[in-house]
């Protein structure tokens, strides 16, 4: 080995943590001695009965018949599918869907052939489940506008009918902020009258008020960061942020169940991505391993900077992220950490501080904390917290910051005002009642599923339920059957999810009463038996006088 590649080999090494031998290299017992001593070290920073803290989550395997059946079912309709396009290709059926042009048949296509396939010959059979216009507040129920169609969902017509009182049990509304009436619709009305409805500027320009230093000092205080910024959009706090952080010569290690304004900002940073896992740390920790190791490709010169993408609570899944181990590796191989906390800030921890909270972790070793104000806080709008350094250099380089419209007047009201009653500064408990009600209503839906034998997926204490259906025909009939009963529902399949995955995804909310939940759970029964959803092996046991919050489980043999 030359000198200069001994030197380049050495300051690769060094600048992770790890010193070589004296001919540059390490010897293989050397390297593992001084990885276990880095765990360990890694390890004792965090609280050792919170990192061995076992997660309460559940990932039921597929039945193998459900699974056949689920195949056949997509089958069947590819092949209708291939024969309905024979059809339109010779006019003997309308087609309303985007097709290319006769004069332009030579070119190459402008749409994506399968995508386009699964829109018009499966997406198309059940689309009256999606994009139900509504015409109240997303409280714990809201009303919608009623349509008919007379061409098989291609198109939609409105028939005057308002269905009322619905039950929802869809909406992000996870502590009930979403709504038109009290302390926070009040105050974002006056707002309104004083500031108007919007800046009509940048930040950078005439568009930076007194109310966004007010609720960047909020958000900072809120999280216990160093500082903060916030943006007007929660997708582009993402996708336009992370090219700020990373560039070429970055590596971006993202969990394979990230969103896709995470997948966005990565693939815009021009970074070299690598997907791991969903939530394994052997996975996770393999990658930055190689990453140290062997650098760079071709040039395998030590990466510019390793970061990490995960999320507090995955919105499809609704598992909440090992954020312990996450930070242990990330002090171990010297990277850091992006956590996206869209779903989890304000709906979980004993105060609402979100995931980094819920394990009693110090924000600070997270490095960039991103979160939004659409869910728990019921209005709209990203934020980023850290260090202050790190927020002085995103207000000079985010394209968010920079060319984005700053954020409306009666929206930073609706977050300050929501976040003061969350902290408890407004001098109430309503805050804190909300964090208690969404934890008891989230643990006691959780369970009454389980009870009447649903495979459902994620953690205990997610306050999003996905419920698994599996087979195509059956996405559109569960999303019908429960809206004929009044309840609404969001049903979820390809391409948010792998095309078997089918699910409808519940999101429960301090808004709910027991009551609420009892009847929608009686219902949900109701539709299972009749679609016969019930998939599951397991046999709960219940039991009255026990905790609600504990579960037995007992495995089904039939």
């Amino acid at each position: 080995m030359t000198e200069s590649a001994g030197n380049k080999n050495e300051d690769r090494h060094a600048a992770n943590g790890v010193k070589p031998g004296k001919n540059g290299l390490m010897r293989n017992h050397q390297i593992h001695h001084r990885y276990q001593q880095q765990e360990k070290k890694a390890y004792q920073v965090c609280n050792v009965e919170l990192c061995n803290r076992p997660f309460g989550e559940s990932f039921e395997e597929t039945p193998m018949l459900v699974a056949v059946l689920t195949y056949m079912g997509y089958g069947i309709l590819t092949i209708f599918g291939y024969l309905r396009d024979f059809m339109r290709e010779w006019n003997i059926e309308k087609c309303h869907n985007a097709k290319e042009r006769e004069e332009q048949k030579d070119f190459v296509p402008l749409y994506q052939d399968f995508e386009n396939f699964y829109t018009r010959n499966i997406y198309i059979r059940i689309r009256d489940s999606w994009n139900r216009p509504l015409c109240s507040a997303p409280g714990a129920r809201f009303d919608f506008l009623d349509r008919n169609t007379n061409d098989y969902n291609w198109t939609f017509q409105y028939n005057g009918r308002v269905v009322r009182d619905v039950i929802n049990l869809g909406s992000y509304n996870y502590l009930g902020f979403g709504e038109n009436t009290g302390s926070c619709a009040d105050a974002a009305g006056e707002v309104t009258m004083k500031y108007g409805v919007g800046v009509a500027s940048t930040r950078q320009e005439i568009g930076n008020l007194d109310m966004h230093a007010e609720l960047e000092e909020q958000v900072a205080s809120f999280l216990g960061s160093e500082s903060a910024m916030v943006f007007g959009m929660g997708f582009a706090t993402n996708s336009m942020n992370i090219p700020a952080l990373a560039g070429k010569g970055c590596l971006i290690l993202s969990d394979e169940l990230n969103h896709a304004s995470l997948v966005l900002g990565a693939r815009l940073s021009g970074s070299t991505i690598r997907v791991f896992k969903h939530n394994n740390m052997q996975s996770l920790e393999k990658l930055l391993r190689d990453a140290i190791v062997h650098g760079q490709p071709r040039t395998h010169r030590p990466w510019k900077k390793i970061l990490i993408l995960v999320e507090g609570i995955y919105s499809m899944e609704g598992s909440i992220v090992r954020l312990p181990d996450i930070i242990a590796l990330k002090k171990k191989y010297k990277a850091y950490v992006y956590l996206d906390e869209a779903h989890s800030i304000g709906a979980l921890g004993p105060t609402g501080r979100g995931v980094v909270e819920y394990f009693g972790l110090d924000p600070n070793d997270v490095d960039i904390m991103m979160g939004t104000f659409t869910k728990s806080f019921g209005a709209a709008g990203g934020y980023i917290g850290g260090r202050k350094d790190l927020i002085e250099y995103l207000r000079n380089h985010s394209h968010s910051s920079i060319y984005a419209t700053s954020m409306s007047p009666p929206v930073m009201e609706q977050v300050i005002t929501s976040m003061k009653c969350i902290m408890g500064a407004d001098g109430t408990s309503i805050g804190l009642s909300r964090i208690q009600r969404l934890a008891e209503n989230t643990v006691y839906f959780r369970r009454r599923m389980l009870e009447m034998g649903f495979i459902i997926y994620g953690n205990n204490d997610s306050p999003v339920v996905p419920m698994m259906l599996y087979m195509p025909a059956k996405i559109g009939a569960f999303g019908r059957e429960m809206l004929k009963r009044n309840i609404g529902v969001v049903v979820v399949g390809f391409p948010a999810t792998p095309i078997i995955e089918s699910r409808a995804r519940f999101c429960i909310s301090a808004a709910h009463s027991k009551e609420l939940l009892d009847h929608a759970l009686g219902v949900i029964s109701e539709v299972g038996d009749l679609l016969q959803l019930k998939y599951s092996r397991r046999k709960i046991l219940p039991s009255l006088d026990r905790p609600f919050d504990e579960t037995t489980y007992e495995e089904n043999e039939e």
